[in-house]
Order: structure tokens, then sequence, then C-alpha cells
């Protein structure tokens, strides 16, 4: 066997590389699931206390945006250090926080089996994404500057229904976002698979953002239907 990589160096090579690749994409997947922790935390802290609708919708937006731009600022900043994780985390804290105004909205008006709903489809589409990232062998490259592209887009008129209050708007741009993001899923696990991305912090930083906005534009159409059909 060493005599067969002595002659085939580029085997030796090749193998390093896999591990290497294996070795984010299994960091990515455990430090996932711990966010997942204290974003349920941050969700029935919130929930419990009422912190999040509090506060105004304009005011609620600009701590969103403001929160969220600051944590991911420094994750990326801190991502090859000690303190990456923990600057994670505490990101999944406060957008389990945030994201705790719409769960008490969709309690309210339509109940907990919406939020499982919810939670059931998004687990699904994930597990969905990761699947079809270690079949698909195509490069999909050239698909992240579309879905950005469509991101940004879609951010633009959620901002714009921010003040429009369009429910026939909002259902349209939820199955978009689910879309997009669901896409994204997909994406950022294949450039992991790839080797384009190499730190686990970033990677799960990707994925988690785009599992949090699937959940919650699901939550959000699945809320809408419940609280019309009451």
């Amino acid at each position: 066997m060493n005599q067969s990589v002595q002659n085939y160096p580029g085997l030796a090579g090749g193998g390093a590389l896999a591990a290497d690749r294996n070795r984010v994409l299994r960091n990515t997947y455990w430090l996932l699931a711990l966010s997942m922790v204290p974003t349920v935390l941050g969700a029935w802290i919130g929930v419990q206390t009422g912190i999040a609708r509090a506060m105004s919708p304009g005011i609620g937006l600009m701590v969103f945006l403001v929160g969220a731009f600051g944590f991911m600022f420094a994750i990326e900043k801190f991502k090859n250090s000690a303190a990456g994780v923990p600057m994670l985390l505490g990101f999944t804290f406060f957008m389990g926080l945030m994201l705790s105004r719409l769960i008490s909205v969709v309690l309210a008006t339509s109940g907990p089996g919406v939020i499982m709903m919810a939670f059931g489809g998004t687990a699904a589409i994930f597990l969905t994404m990761a699947s079809l990232s270690s079949v698909i062998k195509r490069d999909l490259g050239n698909m992240g500057k579309f879905l950005t592209i469509g991101a940004i887009m879609l951010f633009v008129a959620l901002l714009a229904n921010f003040f429009l209050q369009s429910p026939a708007l909002m259902i349209v741009l939820a199955v978009l976002g689910m879309g997009i993001f669901s896409a994204f899923i997909l994406y950022d696990l294949r450039r992991v698979r790839d080797g384009d991305e190499t730190n686990y912090i970033t990677a799960t930083l990707g994925v988690y953002l785009s599992i949090y906005n699937v959940f919650q534009f699901m939550l959000a159409l699945l809320g809408i239907g419940g609280s019309s059909d009451d």
C-alpha cells in the first residue's frame, strides 16, 4: 500500500483533500445542529417575555438589521479564532429572539400545530437539499450570483411590503423566499463538498441563515393560510 502511494503521489494528496472536505462538512453539520439549541431558547424566551412584540414594527426592524449584520460581521472577523463558535451561537440566540415576534402572532392566530408543520416542512427541505448536494455532480458555481440577486430583490420587495402590508404580496414573497433559500442550502453545502468553502463556521452561518429563512417564510405562509380559515 505504501509503495502504491509512493508511485502515485496524487493519490495521497487527493485522499487528504477529500478528508479535509469531509471534516469541514462534518463540523458544519455538528455546529448547525448545536446552533438550533440557542435558537429555540431565544424563541422561547422571546415568546414568554414578549420582548420582541413590545417593540414597534419599525424599531423591531432596525434592531434586527443592526443586530444581525453586526453579528455576521463579527463572526466573519473571528471565524478563525476560538471566539468564532460562541459568536455564532450568540447570533443564533439573537435570531431566535427576533423570530419570537412571528411565532407569537402565529400562536395567537393559528395555534402550535402550524409551527410544528413549518418545522417539519423545513426539516424535509433541508434533508432533501443535503441529499441532493451529495449526488449532484455538476458545477453549481454560477448558481450563487443568481441566488444573491434574487435574495436582494426579495429583500427590497419585503421592505416595500413592510409599508404596503399586502397579504397577497406576502404570500407570493413567502413562496419565492422558500424557493430561493432552499436553493441556497443546496448551493452552500455543495461548495463545502467541492472544497470551495473550507471554514466550517462560515459554512454553518450560510446554511443556518437559509434554514432560518425557509422556516420563517413557511411559518408566515402557513400562518396567513391558517388565520384566513378562522
